[in-house]
């Protein structure tokens, strides 16, 4: 049996906020996706960082594991490059390409980590990759695609242009007050993400003219919550909650929809198992696989994800089950940690209400029955005694599994990292490097 070709089409900041999780933007092509293949709607990432996030899913592991506590281009980087996906799939004969970002490592070193051909760049991977299919490539191939328009430049979104009514009929994120500001703020993204699925357009385009849409797997998804505050870089759903969109021929197409617990870990054995290559010894996820075929039902009991760093120090840690989610911090801090939120107009709304003074908890517990949107913690409620033990003891036995640095202590980053004030105001702000 002839092995699939991979194509890994991934974002910035998107979340899932695109047209098939049910929110109204003009995204066709993620629309297309879904309906010819599984759409996960349970499916979160390793940790709601970037660079953290990326390494959770072409590692296999979850971050701390893979090395990666902080973003690549802040010095932070993998215990090993060997480990990342490229590398595996090229030694087992893959063709392995990357056209756009992938922000695991520094440019200087992306070949370390598999990939045998540069293609391209952030501004031109949906033309480098439609003029790599219309090679008709004959040898199996890993072909990574890395899109930025949903992420901010400065403290606006990729300049696109503006929806006409400059978003005044536009839903702000779940997390925050309806303004005018942020309906404005929503309405740049929703620009941006109509961009971005225009690209992906082109490329899904270029697999049906040349013949390459049957015997080639569509992995697409994003690294984390969109960019918004109390989203992005928070362990809340609004976080860690991803698009997960899986397309391939024959048993797994035809518009499904999942309701399985899923976290990106997940698809680094998924992809061996399609590719028919021995699962490495370093993963920690389950191939989605048996899922896919109607096998199980399931996948997880429980999902993990972190911080550790972003553009500042803020250590914490969480696990979630169907019905319940576990927050812990690990810092003793008692207020938001600013630096780790980008700038932008719905941040300033938040800071002028006084956002920078609000208290911060060291433990939340939320049912996510009765409470999806995680703002009401029963830590302290006592009918909650039995589920907060039974989430302290999942995250405890995880990061001990795991050998989770967090347990002897606080982390401290290593030389030549460049990390922002805790206590400032803007990742923008000078950083200090660690000497």
């Amino acid at each position: 049996m002839q092995r699939p070709n991979f194509i890994y089409i991934h974002s910035h900041d998107t979340g899932r906020y695109i047209r098939p999780y049910g929110f109204p933007f003009d995204t066709p092509n993620y629309q297309r996706l879904a309906e010819e293949g599984v759409l996960f709607r349970q499916a979160f990432c390793a940790g709601p960082t970037c660079s953290p996030s990326r390494a959770g899913l072409l590692t296999g592991q979850c971050p701390h594991s893979a090395g990666m506590l902080g973003l690549a281009h802040r010095g932070f980087s993998l215990n090993d490059n060997s480990q990342h996906l490229a590398n595996v799939l090229r030694s087992a004969g893959y063709q392995t390409l990357l056209a756009g970002m992938q922000h695991v490592t520094t440019a200087n070193r992306v070949t370390e980590t598999g990939y045998e051909y540069i293609i391209g760049n952030a501004n031109n991977a949906e033309q480098v990759s439609a003029d790599f299919l219309n090679t008709q490539p004959t040898e199996p191939f890993f072909l990574d695609i890395g899109f930025t328009e949903t992420h901010r430049r400065g403290d606006h979104f990729h300049p696109s242009g503006r929806i006409a009514d400059n978003g005044q009929y536009l839903r702000p994120p779940a997390p925050l007050p309806d303004t005018p500001e942020i309906r404005a703020d929503m309405a740049e993204y929703a620009a941006s993400v109509n961009l971005l699925d225009r690209k992906i357009g082109v490329v899904l385009d270029a697999l049906d003219q040349n013949g390459l849409a049957e015997n080639t797997v569509v992995l697409c998804t994003t690294d984390h919550g969109i960019a918004f505050p109390l989203m992005k870089c928070h362990l809340t759903d609004h976080g860690i909650g991803v698009l997960l969109i899986l397309r391939y021929p024959h048993a797994l197409r035809g518009g499904r929809v999942s309701d399985a617990l899923v976290s990106q870990i997940d698809l680094f054995p998924t992809v061996c198992d399609l590719a028919q290559i021995d699962y490495p010894t370093w993963l920690q996820g389950k191939s989605l696989l048996p899922h896919l075929t109607g096998n199980d039902d399931e996948v997880n009991e429980q999902i993990f994800s972190e911080v550790t760093f972003h553009a500042a120090y803020e250590p914490q840690r969480a696990v979630r089950t169907k019905r319940y989610k576990y927050i812990r911090r690990y810092d003793g801090r008692e207020s938001p940690v600013l630096p780790n939120c980008d700038d932008c107009p719905s941040k300033d709304v938040l800071l002028e209400s006084g956002w920078r003074t609000r208290p911060r908890e060291q433990e939340q517990l939320f049912d996510l029955v009765f409470d999806p949107n995680e703002t009401n913690n029963l830590v302290t409620n006592p009918r909650y005694t039995v589920p907060l033990n039974e989430m302290r003891g999942r995250l405890e036995k995880w990061m001990q599994e795991t050998n989770d640095p967090l347990l002897k202590g606080p982390v401290f980053a290593p030389p030549g990292v460049q990390v922002n004030n805790p206590d400032g105001l803007s990742p923008a702000e000078p950083t200090h490097t660690v000497g």
